[in-house]
């Protein structure tokens, strides 16, 4: 099916979902209710979601939510980051932003403060702002094959000089049931979106409908299926990969549903909360820094190819030395410091391919000489031994 067809199908019925409430666009979601009371009935009514990616917001945060729909993320997310934190809705929906815009003011007269705002764009091209492109399409309407060359070169000087997100300026992109509306063949290009707005060091938090089986191809060709979240659904190991192939790191399952949602043709689709994290990208620097794997497993492998056996002293470069001691990696690594710090711009290279052990005395200098005297307490009720 082509992208054209995804899209009108897609927009059709959540244009009807805008309107009236559709049963069938999500399933069943248990959503904070503190959060609840503040957004209005009509945005609760019209809600379509596999998930709820607001539960692992923090205050402060820039939040982007991908398919916003009528707002009701962005409007618990808005609580969420508080009045020091930001909200951005993205949909291509005219119909479901005309709620999401006219509710906006609402909930922050509730609240005591706004910080949530909506924009007309698709997902998988977070830089082109589609309602500043309506507005140049106006000016100079499209009459001929120049003017639509013209019209795409517009397009092109949007998203480089009036981007809709621009590169690096979001801390977490949430998105609720959506990723699989988008067509096969712009997925890759949607991560790909999704990693270029978030800061070094953001992440990425999505609710999705995922399949244990490969959706065949009579199915990917059923336009109800399309936008009921089963023709396009990712199989679960193939939605993290995606993450992955985008250049994410430390990507984990953080909620999967236990029994599927729906189940056609004896392929199960069910809910998956999936976080993965941006920020591995860089120079390797070598300041004599070390990690120690602490367990539960005997051996394991990071996203750069890192072998880690459980006890071991390993070299690490300091790109690899702060991400480990960051989410989701910093209760399971002891992270061991120079005893004498190297500022980083007098720090080499580090070769991370190398995989090698680091020698204590690599880390405490070669000629540390040090006699001490035993610790005054160290475990138990009583000191120690």
């Amino acid at each position: 099916m082509s992208v054209a067809n995804v899209e009108r199908i897609v927009k059709d019925r959540y244009a009807q979902g805008a309107q009236d409430r559709v049963v069938d666009l999500c399933c069943p979601v248990d959503y904070d209710p503190r959060y609840l009371k503040a957004i209005p009935e009509e945005v609760l009514e019209r809600d379509y979601g596999c998930g709820d990616p607001s539960r692992h917001l923090k205050p402060g945060e820039t939040v982007l939510d991908l398919g916003s729909g009528c707002g009701k993320i962005c409007f618990i997310a808005s609580q969420v980051v508080g009045p020091e934190g930001r909200v951005i809705g993205v949909d291509m929906t005219s119909e479901m932003l005309e709620v999401a815009r006219r509710n906006a003011p609402i909930l922050g007269a509730r609240i005591g403060f706004e910080n949530v705002e909506f924009r007309r764009g698709r997902i998988q091209d977070l830089g082109l702002d589609l309602d500043r492109l309506d507005a140049l399409i106006a000016e100079q309407p499209i009459r001929d094959s120049e003017g639509l060359l013209a019209i795409e070169a517009l397009a092109d000087e949007l998203r480089s000089k009036e981007p809709l997100v621009a590169s690096g300026s979001i801390d977490v992109v949430v998105s609720n049931c959506v990723l699989n509306l988008v067509e096969n063949g712009q997925k890759r290009r949607l991560f790909d979106e999704i990693f270029r707005v978030l800061k070094r060091g953001g992440r990425a938090v999505i609710s999705d409908i995922v399949s244990d089986e490969v959706v065949p191809e009579h199915l990917g060709q059923d336009p109800e299926l399309w936008s009921g979240c089963i023709s396009g659904a990712f199989t679960e190991n193939e939605f993290l990969e995606a993450f992955e192939r985008a250049g994410f790191y430390g990507v984990r399952i953080l909620e999967r549903q236990r029994q599927p949602w729906r189940t056609v043709e004896g392929i199960e689709f069910r809910s998956i909360t999936v976080e993965a994290f941006r920020g591995k990208e860089g120079p390797c620097l070598e300041r004599l820094q070390a990690v120690v794997y602490k367990g539960p497993f005997k051996r394991v492998l990071d996203d750069d190819g890192h072998f880690l056996e459980r006890g071991k002293r390993y070299a690490v470069c300091d790109k690899t030395f702060g991400i480990y001691g960051r989410e989701p990696y910093r209760d399971h690594f002891d992270l061991i410091e120079p005893l004498e710090d190297i500022p980083l711009e007098e720090a080499g290279s580090f070769d991370c391919e190398s995989g090698r052990i680091r020698h204590p005395r690599e880390t405490k200098g070669l000629d540390y000489d040090v006699t001490t005297e035993a610790a005054e307490a160290c475990g138990g009720p009583d000191g120690c031994c």
